[in-house]
C-alpha cells in the first residue's frame, strides 16, 4: 500500500509541473500505470515464493512415512504395534490421539504376501520420505522395490542380508532378551513350588530370527534348571491364535508350567488360554513378546496371566530411521540393537513376579552385557555347546 501511494504522489507531481499536451499526459499515465502494475506483480510473486519457501522449510523437519505390515496389522499387540508406536512417538502423538495420521504418516496392511510389492510401489510412487516394513517375510519384496526406486528410503526389521544402499536393516539380539525371560520362567517356577516344571515355546514361521528367541529362552531356563524339559511348536502362521490356544491347552494339561510365544498375533492364543486357566486357579503362565503384554493377560483386578514379556524395542529402529531422514543423514546398512544398547529387555510389571527373581535376573543381565554369560543365537551353536535339546523345530535359515 505504501508503494502504491508513493507512485500516485509521483504521478501527480509530474502532471502538475509538466506543460506538455494532453497526449503527453496520457503517455505519462500509461507509463506510470505499467510501472505500478509490473512492480506490484513482482512484489506479489516475492510474497508467494517466500511463503512457498517457508512451507518447504517447515515440512522438511517432519518427514512423511508409511508403515506396511502383514495381515495382523498394528493391532497385533506385538511386533507391528511396536513399530507403529515408534512412529507415533517420533511425531509426538499417542495411540489415542493420532493427529498426524493421513498427513505425516499412515499404515497399510497387506492381507496376503502377493500384495507386498504392489503396496511398496504405491508408497514409493506417492513420495513418502521413508517406507517401513516389518519382518523378514518382506525381505524379497523390499529388495526388489528398492532397486526400482534408488532414491527412496526404506527400512526393514529382522533382516540383514538384502544389502541395498537405500535400505536400513535393523536386527536385534533377541536371544539375549529371551535368555532373561527364560530365567524368569525357571526361577518363578521354583518360587511357585512346582516340582520338575516343563516349559513350552510357540513360534510363528520358522526362521533365523525366531530361532534366536527360542535358543535364548531355553538357555535361560537351563541356566537355572539344567535338566528342564522344553517342548516347541511352530504354527507356520503369524495370525492364527486358535492354533496357539489349542497347543497351549494341550501343554498346560500335560504339566507345562510356562509358555513363551514368539509368533506375532498367533501368540495371543497362548495368552488367552493362560488367562482362562489362571482364572480357574491353575498355576500356569504365558510370556509376552516384543511389547509388554501384561495388560493383554489381565483376567481379574491387577491379576495377569502374562508373567513377563521379552521386550524387543522395534519402536527404537523406527525412531532412529525417521530421525536420520529428518536430519539428512539416512544411509543403508545393517544396524544391531542389543542388551547393552537397550534394544532388548524384559518387563517387570506383574506384581506376582518375585522381587528375588527380578534381582537374580538383573544380575544375569549385567553378566550378559559384560560378556561373562555368552548367549548363542543359532541352533547350531547352542546345540554344539550342549545348551539346548536336539529335535527342535527351530531353523537357522
Amino acid at each position: 500500500m505504501f508503494f502504491l501511494k508513493y507512485c500516485i504522489i509521483f504521478y501527480k507531481g509530474i502532471r502538475s509541473t509538466s506543460s506538455a499536451s494532453t497526449s503527453f499526459y496520457s503517455l505519462e499515465v500509461t507509463i506510470v500505470k505499467k510501472i505500478v502494475f509490473g512492480l506490484t506483480a513482482l512484489l506479489l510473486m516475492g510474497v508467494i515464493l517466500s511463503c512457498g519457501k517457508n512451507k518447504d522449510t517447515a515440512s522438511s523437519s517432519k518427514p512423511t512415512v508409511r508403515l506396511i505390515t502383514d495381515a495382523t496389522g498394528v493391532d497385533d499387540k506385538s511386533f507391528n504395534a511396536a513399530a507403529w508406536r515408534g512412529i507415533l512417538e517420533f511425531y509426538g502423538d499417542t495411540w489415542e490421539k493420532q493427529k498426524g495420521r493421513g498427513t505425516l504418516y499412515d499404515v497399510i496392511t497387506c492381507q496376503t504376501q502377493d500384495m507386498y510389492v504392489p503396496n511398496l510401489k504405491q508408497a514409493a510412487d506417492k513420495g513418502y520420505d521413508l517406507i517401513i516394513t516389518t519382518g523378514f517375510t518382506f525381505a524379497d519384496a523390499v529388495g526388489e522395490v528398492a532397486d526400482l526406486y534408488p532414491d527412496q528410503h526404506f527400512m526393514i526389521v529382522d533382516v540383514n542380508w538384502v544389502n541395498k544402499p537405500n535400505l536400513a536393516e535393523y536386527v536385534y539380539s533377541e536371544e539375549q532378551g529371551s535368555f532373561l525371560v527364560g530365567a524368569v520362567a525357571a526361577l518363578q517356577a521354583q518360587a511357585d513350588g512346582i516340582q520338575n516344571p516343563k516349559f513350552g515355546f510357540i513360534g510363528g514361521i520358522p526362521g533365523a530370527v525366531i530361532t534366536k528367541f527360542e535358543m535364548g529362552y531355553i538357555q535361560g531356563i537351563r541356566s537355572v534348571l539344567p535338566d528342564a524339559e522344553v517342548v516347541d511348536y511352530y504354527a507356520n502362521d503369524w495370525g492364527a491364535p486358535d492354533k496357539a490356544k489349542a497347543q497351549a491347552k494341550n501343554w498346560y494339561d500335560s504339566g507345562v508350567a510356562t509358555i513363551f510365544s514368539a509368533a506375532g498375533g498367533t501368540g495371543n492364543g497362548t495368552i488367552a488360554q493362560a488367562k482362562e486357566y489362571r482364572s480357574q486357579g491353575k498355576k500356569v503362565w504365558a510370556i509376552g513378546v516384543d511389547s509388554d503384554q501384561y495388560a493383554d493377560g489381565l483376567y481379574a483386578d491387577e491379576k495377569s496371566a502374562v508373567l513377563t514379556s521379552m521386550i524387543k524395542k522395534v519402536e527404537t529402529s523406527a525412531v532412529l530411521s525417521l530421525r536420520s531422514v529428518a536430519e539428512g543423514t539416512f544411509k543403508g546398512g545393517v544396524f544391531k540393537l542389543d542388551l547393552a544398547g537397550d534394544g532388548v529387555g524384559y518387563s517387570t510389571t506383574n506384581k506376582e513376579l518375585s522381587a528375588d527373581v527380578v534381582k537374580k535376573v538383573d544380575a544375569m543381565k549385567n553378566d550378559i552385557v559384560s560378556g561373562k554369560i555368552k548367549v548363542f543365537g543359532t541352533y547350531k551353536e547352542a546345540l554344539a555347546a550342549n545348551l539346548v535339546p536336539a529335535g527342535l523345530g527351530a531353523k537357522d535359515d
